[in-house]
């Protein structure tokens, strides 16, 4: 061991005493013990309370939970859409956005305390190891699955795993009444945000998103690559229900309607500084009519999209007033494998107008704003939408627009009846799905002499299956509605619902598309004299 020099000596005893003054005075020995290890700054304070509950409480806590808490207390204190997603939660917000997950590619109910499987993924694991419409599975690897009553996350975590590994599946078969073992390798499995796509009409497709996922953009471009060769020249974009994503993803498919230079849309944040984006050379559906679909339900990248498209005086927005949200969020990671998404700007359609609706009056008035909109009778009736003069502004062309609350269609559409939207609503809960899969469950070779084409022309629901159906709310739902009322609109979604299981999402969309108010009004405007009345309505002369 080398000696230090003795004539270093002095100055390393004067560093070591500096270095002590310094720390001496941050310490502040002469301030009371309260104080001892504190600064004045906000965070040290909750850090602090949180480590006396840890280590001097009378009980044991939690306080991973109290930290959850007083995270989400804060955020609500400053916007509706600044979140906190816990640890537990992250993996699956992740695949959700991100837009595949690795598993073995099946949809499946847990039917009677079973795996059931609806159908496999087309070319994925479990297609191509011959898994079929109606299997049980009931093991995994040395996991039983069957007689548990397991949720449907525990259930995927046990046929979930990393890329390349192999689980063996115990399968009963009940159409052949067989047992049998199938080995399966887990492969990237998409979980599709373009949810439907095909022709409208022979000029006319039609592609329905329902978020904006990383890998939306990509599946956006495949579905207009595939219309475009079946003769689409015009397009119905429907994002309905669609309640955003990524910013990014938003302004590359609006990207695509827009010409080189055109603003899409600008974001400012709290320094005041503006960011602007523009549209790229790179559109592929420009000067191209397209009519984009939205409701009350659409927000955040898809009112981006639909405002861009209507301050740049291209296509038809068609619907009801979107739901005003015009705040963007970043994820930050809290270091613990939780997040928090935080309100970082603000974004502005090119016009200049903000859509994002108040929140002054917290978060409950806030979404109570949103459900106002039932009663006041603004989904009846444009006539019932407020606006606010001040939040009037131009389009290149005239056409005058509003900020303050959402994306206020050029063409109104009103909200179904009760009874259609009953419809709508028992089919979201799944009633319809769950019904059709027991009936085709006692037979599933009924419908196999019929092609996809000859099932949506010609098949039609029979008052048998529609008194089946029926009985089975009424019964073992407790459903109180008089279904005879409006017997068409079931008999149509128990027939789109068979397609679904039978066929997949395009042909379950196309079966729902006949009756579809908004895509009637898409036909309607499609008339050459129609969209040109349009125009004109909308277009004020005098300002």
């Amino acid at each position: 061991m080398k000696r230090i020099n003795t004539y270093l000596w002095p100055t390393i005893i004067a560093l070591a005493m500096a270095i002590g003054i310094f720390l001496g005075g941050k310490l502040n020995f002469n301030d009371s013990p309260e104080r001892l290890f504190t600064t004045n700054s906000k965070k040290d304070k909750l850090n602090r309370l949180i480590d006396y509950i840890d280590y001097e409480y009378v009980d044991d806590i939690n306080t991973d939970s109290i930290v959850d808490v007083t995270v989400n207390n804060i955020l609500e204190k400053l916007d509706p859409h600044s979140v906190y997603i816990p640890k537990s939660e992250m993996k699956g917000v992740a695949e959700n956005m991100k837009g595949d997950f690795v598993g073995i590619g099946i949809n499946f109910y847990a039917y009677k305390d079973t795996i059931s499987v609806i159908r496999t993924v087309t070319n994925g694991p479990s297609f191509k190891k011959g898994i079929k419409p109606g299997d049980r599975i009931l093991m995994a690897n040395l996991d039983t699955l069957y007689g548990k009553k397991l949720g449907n996350g525990e259930i995927i975590e046990k046929l979930k795993g990393k890329k390349g590994t192999t689980v063996n599946l115990k399968v009963y078969r009940k159409q052949e009444d067989r047992f049998f073992t199938v080995k399966v390798k887990r492969d990237i499995v998409p979980i599709k945000s373009v949810e439907a796509y095909f022709m409208l009409t022979n000029d006319i497709g039609y592609i329905k998103v329902n978020r904006f996922a990383e890998s939306t953009y990509k599946e956006f471009k495949a579905a207009l690559k595939y219309l475009r060769k079946q003769g689409a020249k015009k397009l119905t974009l429907d994002l309905r229900d669609n309640p955003g994503g990524y910013l990014g993803v938003a302004e590359e498919m609006a990207d695509e309607f827009l010409k080189d230079g055109k603003l899409i849309l600008f974001t400012k944040n709290k320094k005041g500084d503006i960011d602007k984006i523009f549209a790229t050379d790179k559109g592929e559906f420009e000067d191209k009519p397209v009519y984009v679909l939205i409701n009350e339900r659409s927000a955040s990248a898809s009112e981006i999209i639909a405002g861009a498209l209507q301050d740049n005086d291209i296509g038809t927005i068609v619907g009801r007033r979107s739901f005003g949200k015009g705040l963007v969020q970043r994820e930050m990671e809290l270091g613990d494998g939780s997040a928090v998404r935080l309100t970082v700007s603000r974004y502005y359609t090119p016009t200049g107008r903000s859509i994002q609706k108040t929140y002054k009056n917290g978060n409950k008035d806030y979404y109570k704003k949103f459900t106002e909109r039932f009663n006041n009778g603004e989904l009846i009736s444009a006539d019932s939408i407020k606006v606010a003069d001040s939040l009037k502004f131009k389009t290149p062309k005239g056409k005058i627009v509003y900020g303050g609350g959402g994306i206020i269609p050029d063409v109104f559409v009103p909200i179904g009846t009760t009874e259609e939207e009953a419809v709508e609503t028992i089919d979201n809960y799944g009633y319809l799905s769950y019904f059709i899969f027991e009936h085709l469950d006692q037979d599933r070779t009924r419908y196999d002499d019929y092609t996809q084409e000859e099932f949506i022309n010609d098949f039609k629901v029979d008052d048998i299956l529609f008194q089946n159906f029926v009985e089975y709310a009424i019964s073992t739902r407790k459903l109180k509605l008089n279904f005879y009322d409006f017997e068409d609109s079931v008999k149509l979604y128990l027939k789109a619902a068979l397609a679904n299981q039978l066929y997949g999402d395009n042909i379950y969309a196309k079966i729902k598309s006949t009756k579809d108010a908004m895509l009637h009004k898409v036909l309607e405007l499609d008339k050459p004299s129609v969209t040109e009345n349009i125009k004109e309505e909308n277009t004020d002369s005098s300002n």
